[in-house]
Parts: structure tokens; sequence; C-alpha cells
């Protein structure tokens, strides 16, 4: 495997986009191939096996490409099909993971907010990070439902999405959470209204740049890092409508791209 291959970061529509941007900020000489499986989306409303299925299809469409690493830039994907993609794809696969240790070290009240898809929340890999890490503070889990669809929609701070937020936060508020876990990749993108509504005195956790870290850790274990002031190059591929995906994803990176379809 050559350190000039590319890396593959996926997701079930446009949210991963929030940790392709902290990639591509800390190793700016990677080249880079992105993936937004819309057509599937969201990933918490499929079954487990039908997760697996295209979890299974993207890795082997990037295994394709010749990538030398992968992010499963999506917690309810990585919670259900990471084992077993580490177990039958020979390169390093890195996952997302909801920042319950960091949360439960910032918290001054001792108790946190986990928002995330119910697929993420009900899923044995969070139960076991909630046994590992959260014991000494109270931890509230809150279902996002309907955010992704928001984010996907491109509506960011609209009165519906505004509503939305508030139904979702109000429970954890009450309760006294100043520590707040966004467990799902859309929800970064909503950060500006949730602050607003959650007020300053909360703390806003993802784990984006973690996942970065981690990612360019892994390179260098295993000698893959791209040759320093190389020219990385970045790829998009939906497998929805790629008129939409493209107008989204040029709105979110912030400059225009060109997407290409991902045959299913």
């Amino acid at each position: 495997m050559s350190s000039q291959q590319p890396i593959g970061i996926f997701d079930s529509g446009v949210g991963g986009l929030s940790v392709l941007r902290h990639v591509h900020d800390l190793l700016p000489d990677e080249s880079l191939i992105y993936v937004a499986d819309g057509a599937h989306m969201p990933y918490g409303s499929l079954t487990a096996d039908e997760i697996e299925n295209r979890c299974r299809r993207i890795a082997g469409f990037f295994t394709d490409q010749g990538a030398k690493a992968l992010v499963v830039a999506c917690n309810t994907a990585t919670a259900v099909a990471i084992e077993s993609l580490r177990r039958d794809f020979s390169l390093p696969i890195i996952g997302m993971e909801p920042a319950v240790k960091p949360a439960v070290e910032a918290t001054r009240a001792g108790v946190i907010g986990v928002l995330a898809t119910s697929g993420t929340l009900a899923s044995e890999k969070f139960s076991g990070l909630v046994r590992r890490f959260g014991s000494s503070a109270e931890v509230i889990f809150q279902p996002g439902s309907g955010l992704v669809e928001q984010v996907e929609a491109g509506d960011f701070d609209s009165d519906k999405t505004r509503e939305l937020l508030k139904a979702h936060l109000e429970p954890l508020l009450e309760r006294g959470v100043d520590v707040l876990v966004l467990g799902c990749t859309h929800y970064p993108f909503l950060t500006p209204l949730i602050q607003e509504i959650a007020g300053r005195s909360v703390t806003i956790l993802d784990t984006g740049d973690a996942i970065a870290v981690e990612l360019k850790r892994q390179l260098e274990k295993n000698r893959l890092t791209a040759v320093e002031g190389s020219v990385g190059s970045l790829q998009f591929f939906s497998s929805g409508d790629v008129g939409h995906s493209q107008s989204m994803i040029s709105h979110l990176w912030g400059s225009s791209v060109a997407v290409e379809k991902l045959d299913e």
C-alpha cells in the first residue's frame, strides 16, 4: 500500500462533511474521497443488517479506489458495522464515538447530555462506552429525531428547526446538563442554533477533531502518511440525487465541488 493512495470517508448523507473538514485541515497533503450514501439516508431508520450491507458495499468501493484508510463518519454505522469491517477489510478503519469521556471530564455539574440518533443510543457499543466512562456523572440520553433530515434539506435555522431543537434540548437543560455531546456527524452544522438555545454556560462537544487526530496517528503508525507538500485531491460521490448532493456539499464545504454518482 502506497502513502500516496487516498483516504475514504463516508456517511449516510452530508453530515460526515463535518469530519471531512477536520481531516482536510489537519492533513492537507492527503487525497480524500467522500461518499454521501443519500439513497439510504438516514441510517438510523434501517435495520442492522441493512446498515452493515451498506457499509460493506461502500468499503468495497473504497477498496476498488485504492484507499489506504477508511473513516466511518457516522456514529450509527460505527456502532453497527465497524467490527465486521475491521475483520474483513485489511486497512486502518477509524470510527466515530460520542465524546462521553471528555464530557465527563469537562462537566462541573456532574450532568452531561448526549444528543444522538436512536440507533446510536440503542447500540451495545454506546452502552459499553457509557459503562466505561460515564460512571462518575449522570448521563442523559436524547434522541435527535428529525434533525438529520433538517440538515440534509439545508435547513439550519428555520422556525421548524428551532422548535425541533428546543423540544430535544429542553428536557436536557431542565435536568441541569452543562456539557452536551453531539453524537451524530450531522449535528455540528446546527451548533450555532444549539448554542443559542442552550446558552453559553453549556459546553458543546463533537468528535470530528479527535477522529482526525486518530486518523493521523494510524497513518503514521502504518507509515502511510502522504509526502509533505503533496497536492492532495478531493473527490465526492453520492448514491442519492447528484444534483441535490452537489448543491448541499458545495454549500457546506464553502466552495463549488463536483459530485459523481455512486452506483448502488
